[in-house]
């Protein structure tokens, strides 16, 4: 969730990462700072609270200069949000580090340290990393040594850069569950913990795996594991048409809005981004799609926050189209359960960055069981069909038929650690509240819907879809013309403190979605229910000061949904109505009322969601919130 850039080179460094700051701050923006090794081998470190801006300020007005440096850009985890706890974390006057992710034992570590009269200025973990690691130098004098004892004695997930002033032309890094890149150029190399931090200097990568250090300098990579056994990784040039959405907000006042109106191209380019004529392709699912279709009977799809959202739409959608059995989890709740996976299963795993730390968590756990069940199937002395049929021991992991990843980053950790990378075409989301890329998402998840279909010979359906699909872009761009309507219920949404969304069917996954975007951007709390489970205990919320915005289209749930709404009335609440009709009883009913235009049934939450999107960031303009970096949030999270 925070950023980190580091550099090594044969030229003053101190703009290289102040820029890389700049392009990782929607990562984390509670604080700032950098540390750079100048001419004398004094390190120089500069730390700011609030945006990078503040920080540049300050690096600006005393002009450092250096070959070697670290910066980070933080999301608070272990203590508040003061320039004590910023990064970089120092120790011992030599050792300076920038650090991602979360360690678990660090009171532990701590405890230790401090019995050797070791002394701390912060409240973080990170400066706990920073004492160890120079205790470690003390007695053996070698700084990969240092480092290698220092990262066995850790637990968790991080990222570090780290940099000694004896060392003026060396910056190790390590991987451990968090993201890490090295960046390749002439006569220099960086680290970030994102790729796109970089694209100003080098487009030429390589991807660290988990349990690596890499030592750096301006000619040299030089990689190995935790145990010291050297690895090698190819150089990979950076895919530029994943970015070829401008990073910069043009004509738009905010990141959000700009993606907002960018979610036609976006969502065309994800149905097209596979270089086929065909809307839908068992090549979608790899070599092996068309048996893969053939074979799944039940699918497990593991998510976290908007992604969870876009995972029950897909349930709704899956279950009622194609009769499979869909099992939804947030990652966090996965990673922890006792859980039990059907036969013949499908693993989707949903995440905008690819880097989500409980998804990757979850996805690593049942790769391991996968492999530990196959091989006691193999060993079993009763081999009897289905994997873990009479052997109760083996985990039900083997079920497994593949692994498959929707994300936004085809070099992303989870993309590379994925059986099938399924990446969907949104370009850059710099805004924290996530708008095209959930909604590419969904695009995404219609395409597995629609390979089932055709493999599975529903004509009908697979025609009537393709045909909803093209049009899709063109259809939604109708809807963001609407923006007026919605800021009008905007207006009268912001005088309330509180509100309830409902809806049924796949728009209650929606309503989610749309409450959790308010509350995100605008600060009023929102919550989202089914319709029919207002009367078992919401309705006691109900009263002149507590909307309810209800989402409604044509079929099985309308009649429903107007009798839902009733109940509001009858106890004063108002109700803002976002509806695909132009229904004369709900217009009476309504405080305000959007209509959009009528939609395929599975189509109808993308278009359902673009105007829950625009009431969220309607409101936060006129509340005055910080639209694109709301508080306490930050974008990538890659810790637990």
């Amino acid at each position: 969730m925070c950023g980190i850039v580091g550099c090594v080179a044969q030229r003053n460094i101190r703009n290289i990462l102040l820029e890389g700051l700049r392009r990782l701050e929607y990562r984390g923006y509670d604080s700032a700072g950098l540390a750079i090794i100048d001419s004398a081998q004094n390190l120089q470190t500069y730390k700011a609270l609030g945006k990078v801006a503040a920080l540049a300020t300050k690096v600006d007005a005393h002009k450092p200069q250096g070959m070697l440096g670290i910066a980070h850009t933080r999301w608070a985890t272990h203590g508040g949000v003061t320039e004590k706890n910023a990064h970089p974390h120092e120790a011992g006057g030599t050792f300076s580090l920038v650090h991602n992710g979360i360690i678990e034992n660090f009171s532990e570590v701590k405890d230790k340290l401090l019995k050797l009269d070791y002394e701390f200025y912060s409240e973080t973990d990170s400066e706990v990393i920073a004492v160890l690691l120079y205790h470690h130098f003390k007695a053996t004098k070698d700084l990969m040594e240092a480092v290698g004892r220092t990262v066995k004695e850790l637990e968790g997930g991080y990222s570090l850069a780290i940099i000694h002033k004896d060392y003026p032309d060396t910056l190790i890094g390590v991987k451990h569950g968090a993201p890490l890149v090295v960046g390749i150029g002439e006569e220099e190399n960086f680290l970030s913990s994102d790729a796109l931090a970089l694209l100003q200097v080098t487009d030429r990568f390589i991807y660290l795996a988990d349990d690596e250090i890499v030592s750096l300098n301006q000619d040299r990579v030089i990689i190995q594991d935790f145990s010291g056994v050297a690895k090698h990784h190819e150089v990979e040039v950076f895919d530029h048409g994943q970015s070829n959405s401008s990073a910069d907000r043009g004509e738009y006042s905010h990141y959000m809005l700009k993606e907002i109106y960018e979610q036609p191209e976006a969502i065309s380019n994800t149905l097209s981004s596979r270089g086929t004529e065909k809307i839908f392709d068992i090549g979608l699912l790899g070599k092996g799609g068309g048996k893969l279709l053939d074979r799944c009977k039940n699918i497990y799809i593991v998510a976290c926050g908007t992604s969870y959202h876009a995972a029950l739409i897909a349930r709704y959608q899956i279950e009622e189209y194609l009769g499979i059995n869909v099992f939804v989890e947030v990652a966090s709740e996965f990673r922890y359960m006792n859980r039990v996976i059907p036969p013949d299963c499908l693993y989707i795993t949903i995440s905008q960055s690819g880097e989500t730390a409980d998804i990757l968590a979850a996805l690593k756990d049942v790769k391991t069981k996968r492999e530990q069940a196959q091989d006691a199937y193999k060993n079993s002395a009763t081999p009897s069909g289905e994997i873990g049929d009479k052997n109760k021991s083996i985990p039900s992991e083997g079920n497994i038929l593949a692994t498959l990843a929707i994300c936004n980053v085809p070099s992303s950790s989870l993309a590379r650690l994925c059986d099938i990378p399924l990446i969907t075409a949104a370009g850059p989301e710099i805004g924290v509240a996530s708008t095209k890329a959930f909604t590419t998402q969904l695009a995404s998840l219609l395409l597995i819907v629609g390979s089932f279909l055709e493999r599975r010979g529903h004509k009908k359906e697979v025609q009537e879809l393709a045909k909803e699909l093209q049009r899709l872009p063109d259809n939604l761009e109708k809807v963001l013309s609407q923006r007026d309507e919605i800021k009008a219920m905007a207006e009268k949404l912001t005088d309330c403190k509180s509100a309830m969304y409902i809806a049924r069917g796949s728009l209650y996954p929606v309503a989610m979605e749309g409450a959790l975007k308010l509350k995100e951007i605008s600060y009023i709390h929102a919550e989202a229910y089914q319709g029919g489970e207002l009367k078992h205990g919401p309705l006691a919320l109900i009263d002149k000061d507590f909307p309810t915005v209800a989402l409604t289209r044509k079929g099985k749930y309308f009649a429903k949904m107007k009798s839902n709404m009733q109940e509001v009335l009858a106890r004063s609440g108002p109700v803002f109505i976002i509806s695909d009709t132009a229904d004369k009883e709900m217009q009476k009913m309504a405080e305000a009322m959007v209509v959009i235009p009528e939609s395929h049934q599975l189509l109808s939450p993308i278009f359902f969601t673009l105007p829950m999107q625009l009431l969220a960031y309607e409101s936060a303009i006129l509340l005055g919130t910080d639209v694109d970096q709301p508080r306490n949030l930050a974008k990538s999270v890659t810790v637990e």
